[in-house]
């Protein structure tokens, strides 16, 4: 699956964008750069996939007709696909340029060795965009039959069915299909391939602007991965980075507009399906860029027209083509425009600030910022590093603005002047989410007007001194940004592939036995458990009559709280394995045990519970509760749930260096060093250990000196609920031992910065008594006394009965 989702998925896609391009750039009339052809296929693919789903009877048909279209360009225009390969072969460096781009954004998962994508649960939207490339390929951009009384449905609804931007997800999910890869597999190699394709015209922009092609190459990969982007790219802002590509194609568009522009009119197809393809993954607010550029255009063409350079009937014909190419690229967009325009402008004015705590400074529009994450600020040393560095890139880029005018590159001048009045407007009319991705979408043009200033420099008259100052500068913005992106690289966290894979093989067993009650709070469970209707009650969107069940968003899942009667709507329930946690109503029984999660079915027929009363205090106390819950009923039956045995491990009183921290009551291995606890067992026999805590890196765990196994790659993604990793199986004798977590050295790995947080220690005898379950007449209720329960369930007669 690694190599699946890694190397052959962006091949073929790769094979897809570029024999779609192919076919536009026939259909334009054949002007387009070979290095714009990736981008402008990409913007193909979207169109194509915005309205094969828009139907939804034809939706399932999406990746073979993408397939189709790529192909066709491939046939028509043979000639072009072999000069292409040869002009490779001779001057690689834009492919080059892509691969890099491709390898670097990628580089977390790449060099984890697994399928995963990175800086997991850092911005849940990713989830969402799993999840509805899933839906718009299968069912279409149709949501008439949703059941709305569980979170998938909700959430399908909240989002496509007010015209939340879908062309980044249709595309994804196509390639996908076509090759039968798991969506979330190929999620992250998406976002790098698509950030690959912003390369090409990147490059165009670079040699516009006087770099030679190698030089070009670098700017390219500066300009498309300065810091606040690859921080995007790490978050999987698809949309965002869909839309980036888009921008830059446009702009290199426009700085070769003496190609195309005011000539025959199907040369604006290329231009229009673009701009087209840039509505359709960033909503009604892509039209904020896609005016600047129609600004210059426009200007340019009415000069040319003033001039009688340009006919005026064929101006007009241009737009005309341009404006249809447009409207029906992104017809599902247009079809629902108001409802676009709200989505927009909720976006633009909501007050939730997303996972940024606080707003994004303006000089991270400068590639470089020293800090293991674009939303914390580098440290003193690295701040100062890093403004020194931002000063730099912003001198180069007034260089660079003065350069652009003594070459004359007007059109390119204006548009970049446009793209930064643009920012600065958009700066003081959003909030901080809405100003996030403003600053990011900027900021490589921001780097290309800096190389710019490179080649301003290397112009100077003399012969060898311009050109080592103009190496030496580009070489400092070139370390800045590798530099940036190295640090995040570090810190990045990757999503668990074992759980991952371990809820794929829940869902193809289960498929179509739900809807099912999801207890752990990860709301890629709606994309990994598409076939179960998920409900989730920590949800953005919780199930309402399962409320009660938890006291908000991210929150513990309480099954004790759930009204029995709600839970007759649910035939499963899915729980993480945990010593601690109680056991499903009694109407439940247990289906299957994987190594994290447990998946639980109602029993056919079992009515709800007249009563679940959760046990607490001492035993006499405990005793009495059931005691009364009998003498409600009689006549009834009473099934209790036995409490764990369990052993915890006090995390205050292990040996641990001074300089980890504390997160509430757990314990922040933030820097190398060695944590010792010691426990007792009261018997001897077979036993888990369980093990609580975020932890990202490698971390070795030994009993009494004993080496266990390495935890590492394990995140919940929640610092609110603690996440409980698979049980270690022991064999211990009666009595005192040693365990101990070390946090080792810092190594090059991906995520080797990340996370590492303890959150708890805890052995249970190893048993198979997770189903253990006791029902005895309501007149025998004293049996139920002892040993302890958990809780008491009044039932009107057994379950199953």
């Amino acid at each position: 699956m690694f190599v699946l989702s890694t190397l052959v998925y962006p091949s073929v896609l790769a094979l897809l964008c570029i024999g779609t391009g192919l076919l536009v750039d026939r259909a334009g009339g054949g002007f387009l750069h070979p290095a714009l052809l990736p981008a402008v296929g990409a913007a193909g693919l979207i169109g194509l996939s915005q309205l094969s789903t828009y139907p939804s009877w034809l939706a399932p048909a999406t990746p073979v007709l993408m397939a189709v279209v790529a192909l066709a360009g491939f046939a028509v225009c043979r000639g072009r696909a072999l000069s292409l390969s040869r002009m490779i072969l001779q001057r690689p460096w834009p492919v080059a340029a892509m691969v890099l781009a491709y390898l670097l954004a990628l580089a977390p998962v790449l060099l984890s060795g697994r399928p995963t994508f990175s800086s997991f649960m850092a911005l849940s939207d990713s989830a969402v965009h799993m999840m509805g490339a899933d839906y718009l390929i299968t069912h279409g951009q149709q949501y008439g039959h949703l059941d709305l009384h569980n979170s998938y449905g909700q959430f399908i609804n909240a989002y496509y069915n007010t015209s939340y931007p879908s062309g980044a997800d249709t595309l994804l999910g196509g390639s996908a299909f076509l090759l039968g890869l798991p969506i979330i597999w190929v999620f992250e190699p998406l976002n790098a391939f698509v950030l690959a394709c912003a390369i090409g015209p990147a490059w165009v922009l670079a040699r516009r602007v006087g770099l030679g092609m190698r030089t070009s190459a670098v700017a390219a990969v500066t300009c498309v991965l300065p810091a606040l982007v690859y921080g995007y790219v790490l978050i999987g802002s698809v949309k965002e980075l869909a839309a980036l590509a888009m921008i830059l194609t446009m702009g290199a568009l426009l700085a070769g507009h003496r190609n195309w522009l005011g000539l025959a009119p199907r040369r604006s197809i290329p231009i229009g399906l673009v701009v087209a393809a840039g509505v359709s993954s960033l909503g009604v607010g892509f039209g904020v860029w896609a005016l600047m550029a129609a600004l210059v255009l426009a200007s340019i063409l009415v000069a040319e027209v003033i001039s009688r350079a340009v006919a005026p009937a064929r101006a007009a014909a241009a737009a005309a083509v341009a404006a249809v190419t447009i409207l029906l690229a992104a017809l599902p967009t247009w079809a629902n425009v108001g409802g676009s325009l709200k989505a927009a402008s909720t976006i633009a004015s909501t007050s939730n600030p997303g996972n940024l705590h606080e707003p994004l400074r303006p000089i991270q529009l400068l590639g470089v910022w020293l800090s293991g994450s674009y939303k914390i600020a580098p440290l003193a040393g690295s701040l100062t590093a890093t403004h020194i560095l931002a000063l730099l890139t912003l001198v180069c880029a007034a260089i660079g603005a003065v350069w652009l005018i003594r070459i004359r590159a007007y059109a390119l001048a204006c548009w970049i002047a446009l793209m930064i009045i643009g920012w600065v407007l958009v700066e003081h009319t959003v909030t901080t989410w809405g100003t996030a991705k403003t600053l990011m979408i900027t900021s490589p043009v921001i780097m290309l007007l800096a190389w710019s200033g490179v080649g301003a420099i290397r112009s100077l008259p003399g012969r060898a001194a311009p050109r080592v100052a103009a190496a030496l500068v580009a070489a400092v913005i070139l370390a800045g940004v590798v530099a940036s992106d190295a640090l995040q690289y570090h810190a990045s966290g990757l999503a668990p592939t074992a759980r991952y894979t371990e809820l794929e093989s829940v869902n193809s067993r289960f498929a179509g036995r739900g809807p099912a009650l999801f207890t752990d709070f990860d709301e890629y469970s709606m994309y990994v458990l598409r076939s179960l209707d998920v409900g989730g009650p920590d949800f953005v969107y919780p199930p309402a009559a399962l409320a009660s069940t938890s006291t908000g968003y991210g929150q513990p899942v309480d099954l004790d709280a759930a009204p029995p009667a709600a839970l007759l709507a649910y035939p499963l329930i899915i729980t993480r394995r945990d010593p601690a946690e109680p056991r499903p109503p009694a109407a439940y029984r247990l289906l299957w045990q994987g190594s994290f999660y447990r998946v639980w079915g109602r029993v056919p027929g079992a009515g709800a519970a007249l009563a679940h009363i959760p046990l607490t205090g001492s035993s006499s106390a405990r005793c009495m509760r059931i005691g009364r819950l009998a003498g409600d009923t009689p006549t009834g039956t009473l099934a209790a749930a036995p409490a764990p045995v369990l052993v915890r491990v006090d995390l205050q009183r292990t040996s641990r260096p001074r300089n980890w921290g504390h997160q509430r009551q757990s314990v922040v291995m933030a820097h190398p060093g060695t944590l010792t606890a010691r426990f007792e067992i009261p018997f001897a026999g077979a036993w888990n250990l369980w093990i609580q805590g975020e932890f990202m890196p490698g971390v070795p765990v030994a009993l009494d000196g004993r080496p266990l196994a390495s935890l590492g790659g394990q995140l919940s993604g929640n610092s609110l609920v603690p996440d409980t990793l698979p049980p270690i199986s022991l064999h211990l004798t009666a009595g005192a031992h040693v365990l101990t977590l070390t946090r080792p050295g810092a190594t090059l790995a991906p995520g080797d910065g990340g996370a590492a947080v303890l959150e708890g220690i805890t052995l249970a005898p190893r048993s198979d008594a997770a189903d253990t379950l006791t029902v005895v007449p309501a007149s025998h209720w004293r049996e139920l006394c002892d040993p302890e329960p958990e809780w008491v369930e009044l039932l009107t007669a057994p379950p199953g009965a």
